[in-house]
């Protein structure tokens, strides 16, 4: 029986994914992605969890696609099964956010993976990449689409014209990065995070999480009016009714979510 390519863990309210084809720096085989969106999948259906963790391992976060799976594919069997676009659509599909904590490298469908995350914590050791140029093709999974939003017309374009890598401190700088830890620590600052947020109202969460991903989509009046109708909308749930009476009682208490 072949050994599976991510490791599931869960700590309370937090699911953990761990890529887990250390040999190959974690590259996305087929099997790996099919994994990974069961994975997601499950835990997104789970009411128990409220936060995601997407990591690697010491080696790395991942080194992009298989490359050897990839030189099999000739354009009509890219494009008649659409390669990689399950990968996307299976993190659109996610309301829960999901944080990935990146040690090591993140190149090419590993730095696509990367920003798939809603946040990114990194290593001090870290490095990100879009390479693609260097084997005579482009990203093909949100590459040259997500990096210009997370950093800029010139430093997207700088990377994916060149190849060239960024470290941590420089993805942190440029805005694509949270935070960046020694890497004893990244995983624990991370865990903290998803757990905190995973202790609040589940559906305000989600609610919270698809206003700020629609900013990247809508244009500022119409991202106004969308983030009006979910503020408006929560007012209808148990947990903000909740919310305000822990905030209003004397003394002050902790609120007691419901996620409804």
């Amino acid at each position: 029986m072949s050994e599976s390519t991510i490791i599931v863990e869960r700590s309370e309210r937090v699911g953990i994914i761990k890529l887990n084809r250390p040999r190959a720096y974690n590259a996305l085989s087929g099997t790996l992605i099919n994994e990974l969106l069961d994975a997601l999948r499950s835990f997104e259906s789970d009411p128990s969890i409220g936060a995601i963790i997407l990591t690697g391992n010491e080696k790395g976060f991942c080194a992009g696609a298989d490359i050897k799976e990839q030189s099999e594919l000739s354009f009509i069997g890219a494009y008649n099964q659409d390669y990689l676009k399950n990968l996307n659509d299976g993190f659109f599909a996610v309301h829960k956010p999901i944080i990935g904590v990146i040690n090591g490298i993140a190149l090419g469908g590993g730095c696509e993976l990367a920003m798939m995350c809603d946040i990114l914590y990194a290593a001090e050791s870290a490095t990100f990449g879009q390479p693609e140029i260097t084997l005579g093709t482009i990203p093909g999974a949100g590459g040259t689409q997500r990096l210009i939003r997370a950093i800029g017309k010139s430093k997207a374009m700088h990377m994916v014209l060149t190849g060239e890598t960024i470290s941590a401190k420089e993805a942190e700088a440029a805005g694509l990065v949270a935070k960046v830890l020694p890497t004893e620590q990244v995983f624990s600052a991370a865990l903290n995070t998803a757990g905190k947020i995973a202790s609040f109202s589940a559906p305000i969460v989600a609610m919270a999480k698809e206003a700020v991903n629609e900013a990247e989509e809508l244009g500022l009046k119409n991202g106004l009016h969308f983030e009006s109708r979910l503020y408006h909308a929560t007012f209808g749930l148990e947990d903000h009714a909740e919310g305000f009476q822990a905030f209003l009682a004397r003394p002050k208490r902790v609120a007691q979510w419901t996620h409804k």
